[in-house]
């Protein structure tokens, strides 16, 4: 990593993880101030779940102890439980399934954390995303397998100018290399999968400690026969095929919510229509500049990894941010309140939410 900008300082968002280690050696060896800085944003335990803050926290604290570099500690947590936790909560409670880490990118890394970092004299940011900042775009990373702008649609044009995302440039298997030359106390550290606050938790676990469980039954969409019972309909997904217990031979696939009578409705059928979309409508559609074209053909990703696809996008109410993607061929289509990302050859455009 090179920079025209020596002894500029830059605000580096450690979690205690490899990457962000990694990214801390990278801007200190390319010449820049680097001050480390932990979030903490998530500390409560719950039944059965020990939230690992503690061991990141000090895991963070050992690399930059290592590195010879200033480590702070910012405090979001009462931020975070209002624009991230709620937020969730509130999404799972009327039936959609939100994406918490693209509203933790959007409202805290990159606004609470990039507006504390340049009061307290940074002149930049940075984290250890797979992603590229470059002429004032973002950009896919290298490592198309890594790549993380999908969580990352949401934040500012600002943001974007101001944040050096030092593993632009390398893929995975390399970045676990360079931890071990660089001698990192947590070169061995496993990554965690699971949510993005809490640690390698199960979603339905953490949240079966803040919604009410509510029985109801599992029917078959083509027959309505009761095929089984669940613990509340808040806890599916359409499109969801693990955990349904209800019986054995051909997957069943849920497909459709019926909150007011609380009846997840599965069915075996791939072809089911309410699997499969040609066009979805999307809501608070966000471009990071600004757009008055009403249509424009673009790719899009419908979850992270997945394969970017040759879409139109149609703005149906630009005042409202509503909209949609027509796609040549119908897809699988994402549960309401999952995002589509847009793009532009390499460029991350922005994208919308699943109405």
């Amino acid at each position: 990593m090179t920079t025209n900008n020596p002894q500029k300082t830059v605000f580096l968002g450690m979690s205690g993880g490899v990457d962000s280690s990694v990214s801390a050696v990278l801007l200190k060896n390319a010449g820049y101030k680097v001050v480390g800085v932990y979030m903490k944003n998530w500390s409560k335990n719950l039944p059965g779940m020990k939230c690992p803050w503690a061991e990141d926290l000090a895991d963070a604290k050992r690399v930059a102890t290592k590195l010879d570099i200033d480590f702070l500690v910012f405090d979001f947590e009462k931020a975070y439980k209002t624009k991230v936790v709620d937020y969730m909560l509130d999404e799972f409670k009327a039936g959609r399934t939100p994406n918490p880490d693209i509203m933790c990118n959007e409202e805290i890394k990159f606004k609470l954390f990039f507006e504390e970092s340049l009061k307290r004299g940074a002149d930049f940011i940075a984290t250890g995303h797979y992603a590229k900042s470059e002429d004032r775009l973002l950009k896919l990373a290298k490592d198309e397998n890594k790549d993380q702008t999908y969580f990352l649609y949401r934040i500012s044009k600002e943001s974007v100018e101001k944040t050096l995302f030092p593993l632009a440039d390398l893929r995975k298997p390399e970045v676990k290399k360079l931890a071990k030359e660089f001698g990192l106390p947590n070169a061995f550290k496993k990554e965690s999968m699971g949510i993005c606050f809490v640690g390698d938790v199960n979603i339905k676990d953490f949240l079966r400690e803040y919604i009410e469980l509510k029985p109801g039954e599992i029917r078959d969409m083509e027959t309505d026969k009761v095929l089984g019972f669940h613990d509340g309909a808040v806890f599916y997904t359409l499109g969801q095929r693990h955990g349904l217990n209800v019986g054995g031979g051909l997957p069943y696939y849920v497909v459709k919510k019926d909150l007011e009578r609380n009846i997840v409705f599965v069915s075996k059928n791939l072809n089911e229509k309410d699997l499969w979309a040609k066009e979805i409508e999307l809501e608070n559609i966000f471009f990071r500049d600004a757009t008055e074209q009403t249509e424009q053909n673009i790719r899009i990703r419908i979850r992270h990894r997945a394969p970017l696809i040759p879409a139109k996008f149609v703005f149906t109410d630009i005042k409202k941010l509503l909209g949609k993607v027509v796609l040549e061929e119908q897809i699988k289509k994402p549960a309401a309140g999952q995002s589509i990302v847009f793009y532009d050859d390499e460029i991350c455009l922005g994208g919308g939410i699943v109405k």
